[in-house]
C-alpha cells in the first residue's frame, strides 16, 4: 500500500500538467482529422460524381445507339461496335463502383439507390444476352437502358446531401442540372422524331413526352436556383437563341397534337441535335471541372494530413519526454513492486506445486479439487478417484540411485498427465504414489482411463541420467461415488481407492482394480501410519 501511495503522488505531480496539454492537443488533432476525412470523403465523391455523370451521359447512350444499329443491320461491323460499347460501359461501371467510399460513409438512401442501380445493370446484361440470341428482332431494348440511365442519375443526385465542401456541392448541382436537361431533351427528341417519322395515324406517346418536359424543367431549376457559374450562364444564353426558342415552340406544338410540315420538322430536328451536342459538351466540361475540384480537395487533404502528422509528432515528442521523466521516477518503485509480486507468486506456486514433477501437491490439489467439485455439482452425477504408485520403486533407488528415481517420477508424471483427460486433476500424493480426481466418471469409467494410463507407463522407456533406459510398471486402484452438493469430502474415496490399490498389489501388481475389494488389515494400517505415507513395503 505504501508503494502505491508514493506512486500516485509522483504520477500526479508529473502527469497533471501534461494531461491538460494532452487534452488541448487531442482537441486540435481531432478537429484536423475531421477536416481531413471530410476533404478525403469529398474527394472521393468528386470522382464518383465525375464517373457517374460520364456513364449517364456517354457510355449508356453509346451502347444503346450501337445496339440499335446492330438490330437494324446485324453486320460484323455493327457487332464489333456493339461489343466495344459494352466493354467500355462495363469498364466504366466497375471503375464507378471501385471509386465509391466505404459503406459506412454512405447513407441509407444512397445505399438503396445503388442497389436499384445494380438491378438495372443486371437487366442490361440480360438484354445483351437476348440481343445476341436474336430475341429483339423487330423490337427495341431502349427502355431497359433508359431505366438504367435514370437510376444512374438518381445515384448522382443522392450524393449531394453527403457533400461537405460548398464548392463541390455547387458543381454537383450544376452537373445534375445539365444531366437532367440533357436527358429531358434526348427523350423529347427521340419520342418526337419517331412520332413525326410515322404516318399521320400515329399516336404521340404523351406520357413520355411530358416526362421529358418535366426532366427538362427540373434540370433548368437545378442550374438556375443552385448555381450562377459561367457554365450555367452559357447554357441559359444558348437556350435563349432564336433558333432554340423556335425549336421549343415546335416542341410545344407537337405536344398539343400538331404535325408540322417536313421543312419545320427538319428545322426542329437540326435544332434539337445541335442542342444535345451542346449540352453533352457542357456535361463533359462539368465532369472535368468536378474532377479538377477533386484534385484540389486532394491537395487540401494532403496539407491537412501533413498538419495532423506534425501535431501528432509534436505531441508524441512531448509525451515521450513526460513519460521518460515519469518512468525515471517510477522505475525503482515498479521494480520493487514487481519483485515483491514475483516473489509472492513464486511462494504461492511453490506452496501448491510439487517441485519435482510439476503436478499439484496435496495442498494445491485440495484447493483445486474443492473448486472442481463445486463447479461440477450441477452437471456431474459421479466423481471417481484413481490412486496409483510405481511397482518396486525402492529397487530403482537402490540399484540406480536417487537421481534415477527422480527421473522416473518426472517421466511417469508426464506420461500420466498426457493420458489422463484434460479436465482430470492429478497430484503427487506422496513418494511414488499419485492420485487423480475424475469428475463425471463412474468407477468403470475411471478404470478405463486408469488402464490407458497403466499401458502408457508400461510402454514408456525412461532415460536415466547414466544413459541407461528403464521400464517400470504401476498398480492402480479406483473408487467412485455419486457427486452430491451436500458431500464434497472425497477422503472416503481416497480410502476406498487405497484399498483397491492394495488389492491390485496383492493381485500381482501392474493391474487396475476398481472398488473396495477388501478391507485393509490392521497390520497394513499400522505399517502405513508408521511410514507416514512415505515408502510402502508392498511396492
Amino acid at each position: 500500500m505504501k508503494f502505491e501511495t508514493i506512486k500516485r503522488v509522483i504520477l500526479a505531480a508529473i502527469m497533471l500538467p501534461f494531461v491538460f496539454m494532452l487534452i488541448e492537443g487531442v482537441v486540435v488533432i481531432r478537429s484536423s482529422v475531421n477536416q481531413y476525412w471530410n476533404l478525403e470523403k469529398d474527394r472521393q465523391f468528386a470522382d464518383v460524381l465525375a464517373r457517374g455523370g460520364s456513364i449517364a451521359a456517354t457510355e449508356i447512350l453509346t451502347e444503346i445507339g450501337a445496339t440499335r444499329r446492330y438490330l437494324a443491320d446485324p453486320s460484323s461491323r455493327t457487332a464489333i461496335d456493339m461489343q466495344q460499347s459494352r466493354v467500355t460501359l462495363d469498364r466504366e461501371r466497375h471503375a464507378f463502383y471501385a471509386s465509391l467510399p466505404s459503406r459506412d460513409a454512405l447513407d441509407e438512401g444512397l445505399v438503396g439507390e445503388l442497389s436499384i442501380l445494380s438491378l438495372a445493370y443486371s437487366r442490361i446484361v440480360a438484354a445483351r444476352s437476348a440481343v445476341d440470341q436474336g430475341r429483339y428482332t423487330g423490337s427495341d431494348p431502349g427502355s431497359i437502358y433508359w431505366y438504367a440511365a435514370l437510376k444512374q442519375l438518381a445515384v448522382v443526385d443522392a450524393l449531394s446531401p453527403l457533400i461537405s465542401d460548398p464548392v463541390l456541392l455547387e458543381k454537383s448541382n450544376q452537373l445534375m442540372g445539365i444531366l437532367l436537361t440533357y436527358y429531358g431533351e434526348r427523350l423529347i427528341t427521340g419520342i418526337g422524331t419517331r412520332y413525326l417519322n410515322q404516318g399521320a395515324s400515329a399516336r404521340l406517346p404523351v406520357e413520355l413526352f411530358v416526362q421529358g418536359k418535366v426532366m427538362l424543367g427540373e434540370g433548368m431549376d437545378h442550374m438556375v436556383f443552385h448555381s450562377s457559374a459561367p457554365v450555367v450562364r452559357h447554357i441559359v444564353a444558348y437556350l435563349g437563341r432564336s433558333s432554340q426558342v423556335k425549336a421549343n415552340a415546335i416542341t410545344d406544338a407537337i405536344l398539343a397534337g400538331s404535325r408540322p410540315t417536313r421543312a419545320v420538322h427538319d428545322v426542329w430536328a437540326a435544332a434539337q441535335s445541335e442542342r444535345m451536342t451542346f449540352l453533352q459538351q457542357k456535361m463533359i466540361e462539368a465532369a472535368k471541372d468536378i474532377h479538377e475540384t477533386g484534385e484540389s480537395l486532394s491537395t487540401r487533404s494532403h496539407i491537412h494530413l501533413t498538419r495532423i502528422l506534425a501535431l501528432c509528432a509534436g505531441l508524441l515528442i512531448l509525451a515521450t519526454l513526460v513519460l521518460l521523466l515519469a518512468a525515471k521516477g517510477l522505475r525503482l518503485i515498479d521494480r520493487l513492486t514487481q519483485d515483491r509480486e514475483t516473489l509472492v507468486g513464486e511462494l504461492r506456486s511453490a506452496a501448491q506445486t510439487d517441485l519435482l514433477t510439476g503436478l499439484y501437491n496435496r495442498r494445491g490439489f485440495e484447493v483445486a479439487a474443492s473448486a472442481l467439485l463445486t463447479q461440477a455439482e450441477h452437471g456431474s452425477r459421479w466423481i471417481s478417484v484413481v490412486l496409483f504408485d510405481l511397482d518396486h520403486f525402492k529397487k530403482i533407488n537402490d540399484l540406480h540411485g536417487h537421481d534415477a528415481g527422480d527421473a522416473v517420477l518426472r517421466h511417469v508424471a508426464g506420461v500420466a498427465r498426457e493420458n489422463f483427460r484434460s479436465f482430470d486433476l492429478l497430484v503427487r500424493h506422496g513418494g511414488e504414489e499419485f492420485l487423480a480426481l475424475l469428475p463425471d466418471s463412474t468407477p468403470d469409467d475411471a478404470a478405463i482411463v486408469a488402464e490407458r494410463v497403466r499401458l502408457a507407463i508400461e510402454a514408456a522407456e525412461i532415460p536415466l541420467p547414466s544413459g541407461d533406459v528403464l521400464k517400470v510398471t504401476a498398480s492402480f486402484g479406483c473408487a467412485g461415488r455419486a457427486n452430491e452438493a451436500t458431500n464434497r469430502n472425497f477422503e472416503d474415496l481416497v480410502k476406498r481407492a487405497d484399498l483397491a490399490l492394495y488389492a491390485a498389489k496383492a493381485s500381482g501388481r501392474n493391474c487396475v482394480v476398481s472398488g473396495p475389494i477388501i478391507q485393509a488389515p490392521v497390520q497394513e494400517e499400522r505399517r502405513k501410519a508408521a511410514s507416514g505415507g512415505g515408502f510402502d513395503s508392498r511396492k
